[in-house]
């Protein structure tokens, strides 16, 4: 496992309680689309994130991190970086990478800032010209939390082959879309999924919920990836 010193590049405000992190690393750190982080923060206080980019020419790495008012495990991670303008790294982590060796048609499933860990896997697989349909369905809780919208609608104009559904849980009164829970869409849409491979990010939860639901719907155990599989 590396452990890599990282300049704090940057700190943006996406959402009222979501910040975007570029981190600039001393040396190269290694990882594939789809691994995670640990950000050290004491010998034994280790916090892991998403990486939400595929890797990159300039070995940058950037963090989406939700810290709402309260939840000191992701606030104390973002007070670090403002004050010491440096943190220590270990990575890439998880099992739950792209597998780049079948040309299956792929289901990305996110929800909430789960959804770092499938914009990694989608800049990988939009590298290249797709052989095979991408899905990107995205679950918040309001609109407002969806803070790349417009870039995926952007995105899947571009890339014939891809597609975003978002998915409002509460919904405003315009919103024509598609509203309720992010993985029900996904079962309403798609009757056998056993031809599909689906990355699952979001709470324990949920990843529960759409394992024992998409099995049901023909999903093979074996095309089924995420992090939250490790624990649950």
């Amino acid at each position: 496992m590396q452990t890599i010193q990282c300049k704090v590049e940057k700190i943006e405000t996406l959402t009222d309680t979501i910040k975007r992190i570029v981190l600039i690393p001393d040396s190269p750190l290694s990882f594939i689309a789809g691994q995670y982080i640990q950000i050290v923060m004491g010998d034994d206080d280790k916090r892991p994130f998403s990486i939400a980019n595929a890797p990159r020419d300039d070995g940058s790495i950037e963090l989406h991190i939700g810290a709402e008012p309260g939840n000191q495990y992701s606030g104390q991670v973002i007070e670090k970086m403002l004050k010491d303008k440096v943190v220590h790294v270990e990575g890439g982590l998880g099992q739950a990478f792209l597998n780049q060796t079948d040309s299956k048609a792929t289901i990305l499933l996110a929800g909430g800032t789960g959804f770092s860990y499938a914009l990694s896997i989608l800049q990988q697989l939009l590298s290249k010209p797709l052989e095979a349909t991408v899905l990107l369905y995205w679950g918040t809780r309001t609109m407002s939390d969806m803070y790349a919208f417009d870039e995926l609608n952007t995105l899947a104009q571009q890339h014939p082959l891809f597609t975003f559904i978002p998915v409002i849980e509460l919904p405003e009164k315009d919103w024509a879309g598609r509203t309720g829970w992010v993985h029900q869409a996904v079962l309403k849409d798609i009757q056998d999924l056993a031809t599909y491979q689906v990355y699952v990010a979001g709470r324990f939860e949920m990843a529960k919920v759409v394992r024992d639901d998409f099995t049901i719907q023909g999903l093979p155990l074996t095309s089924l990836f995420g992090d939250a599989y490790a624990y649950i």
